[in-house]
């Protein structure tokens, strides 16, 4: 298909986006930006999450995982489901019991301020590396499909990327993001389903039929009984309900949006709808990804010295999904695959800066702390933060294309695995002990368990053999930032 159409597909897009911030961008002040003025409808919320928790990875690279791991990402999903039930009526309360805009300002009342900083800085890097992470994956894609063939060069529409971005997200914040993500979802949900419609119609199969041949190929198998192996479904489950505890219930920017809801009882129903939702559009996205290996083969692709190939193209993996869209479907289920891309591109990346931005100024800067800064002033800063971080954005998905590591999601796991295994200690320790803690060695402790993590996973082959160490390396430095904690801490008065 013509790189121009698509090209004017994607700006139209980028305009409606731009209408509806301008719309709910008015009368915007810093309340809004930070914490759209306590006042979000919560379900708008839910329903935008599901773009926020998927993202670009998810859309392109849970279904190209299929090849390689069958259906076994559907166990993570069901520890997803546990998490999320903790999180809706575990820390939920405690947040709204605090009245909190920033959730890492509680580790300041509780345990004090170094280990305030320290888990904000601790927020603040993995969510630059997984929201850069995923920002890569999907300008990598449309770098290729379409401004490739202008002769763009990849940093520029990276560039162009990150501006549209700021555009809508500048003023308005949370408030315009939760109109903007419900709409994204909206076209990201209506891309899955057409993908999955066209194939199954091409293919002249029903979802029994798919399913059959799935699971004649092996592409079909949800649980893996292995307790060696990373797969293994209590490890998997395990992982799930911790990532979702740590990624989202003590991840700043999932939370700016749930804290936003008008009351605790709304934002818990945002929660569990979010859950159940999340479950039935991830087993989608799997079957999503079992079609299109079965459509990809019925095209002629075969392996080839471990690569999976077609009319010699590599398609393995992140590669499968977007090649089968816009080489081998009819035009129109191009230009909503591409839609539907930038959809699930732009919630995971406009929600990350803007939380970055709010974290920074809030856990960092204090501006909500002084009360002698004049409004005008921390509007200034706030904007200046903002540009910041796009910087920053800019800098690290460099980084991934200088990288270019071949599947983005076991990279995002793995990033999470070392920088919100703190986070996971520290709310842990302050929610289950009343022990205080030396507050000055919190940031040590904090930065020797991902450390300790690091030579436990590089060296696992020789202390465990044929044990293998997966997600659930995210608690193992929970644990130990835990026990770091209560060597450092003493009885409470």
């Amino acid at each position: 298909m013509s790189p121009l159409v698509l090209l004017l597909f994607v700006a139209g897009y980028f305009l409606l986006l731009i209408a509806v911030a301008w719309y709910t961008s008015r009368n915007s002040n810093n309340e809004s930006f930070f914490i759209g003025n306590r006042n979000s409808n919560w379900m708008l919320v839910a329903f935008g999450m599901i773009g926020t928790s998927l993202s670009g990875v998810t859309f392109v690279s849970v279904p190209g995982a299929v090849g390689k791991d069958a259906f076994a990402y559907f166990q993570i999903t069901m520890g997803y489901f546990i998490g999320y039930i903790i999180v809706a009526f575990v820390l939920l309360p405690l947040y709204y019991r605090l009245n909190l805009t920033s959730i890492y300002s509680y580790l300041s009342g509780r345990l004090g301020v170094h280990s305030y900083k320290t888990g904000a800085s601790f927020f603040l890097i993995s969510r630059t590396l997984g929201a850069t992470a995923r920002l890569y994956l999907v300008v990598k894609i449309l770098q290729d499909a379409i401004l490739s063939d202008f002769g763009v060069p990849f940093w520029v529409t990276t560039v162009i990327i990150l501006i549209m971005i700021l555009l809508y997200t500048y003023e308005g914040g949370v408030k315009t993001i939760v109109f903007t993500d419900t709409l994204q979802t909206t076209f990201m949900l209506t891309g899955l389903v057409v993908c999955v419609g066209y194939i199954l119609s091409t293919m002249n199969l029903d979802i029994g039929g798919a399913m059959h041949q799935m699971n004649e190929k092996g592409l079909g198998k949800i649980f893996f009984t292995h307790p060696e192996s990373k797969l293994f479904f209590l490890k998997q489950i395990l992982a799930g309900a911790f990532i979702t505890i740590t990624m989202t219930g003590m991840d700043q920017e999932m939370m700016q949006k749930n804290i936003s809801v008008r009351t605790l009882k709304d934002s818990q129903k945002n929660m569990v709808t979010l859950s159940l939702i999340m479950m039935a559009v991830i087993l989608l996205f799997l079957f999503l990804g079992g079609l299109l290996y079965l459509y990809s083969e019925s095209l002629g692709a075969v392996m080839e010295n471990g690569k999976y190939m077609l009319n010699g193209h590599e398609v393995n993996g992140d590669k499968l999904f977007p090649y089968l869209a816009l080489n081998h479907m009819p035009h129109v289920v191009s230009v909503i695959f591409i839609i539907a891309l930038i959809s699930a591109l732009f919630p995971s990346a406009d929600g990350a800066i803007t939380a970055l931005t709010s974290s920074f100024c809030i856990d960092i800067l204090g501006m909500q702390r002084r009360e002698n800064w004049p409004e005008a002033d921390k509007k200034k800063t706030r904007q200046r933060v903002h540009l910041v971080v796009a910087f920053i954005f800019l800098f690290f998905v460099m980084v991934f294309h200088w990288v270019n590591n071949p599947s983005m999601i076991g990279v995002i796991l793995k990033v999470a695995a070392y920088t919100y295994g703190p986070l996971l200690g520290l709310f842990g320790f302050g929610m289950f002990t009343k022990r205080t803690v030396m507050d000055k060695w919190v940031p040590l402790v904090c930065i020797t368990a991902p450390v300790l993590c690091y030579l436990l996973d590089s060296f696992q082959k020789n202390l465990f053999g044929d044990f293998q160490i997966g997600l659930e390396l995210l608690i193992i430095n929970g644990l130990l930032t835990y026990a770091g904690l209560l060597i450092i801490s003493k009885k409470a008065n």
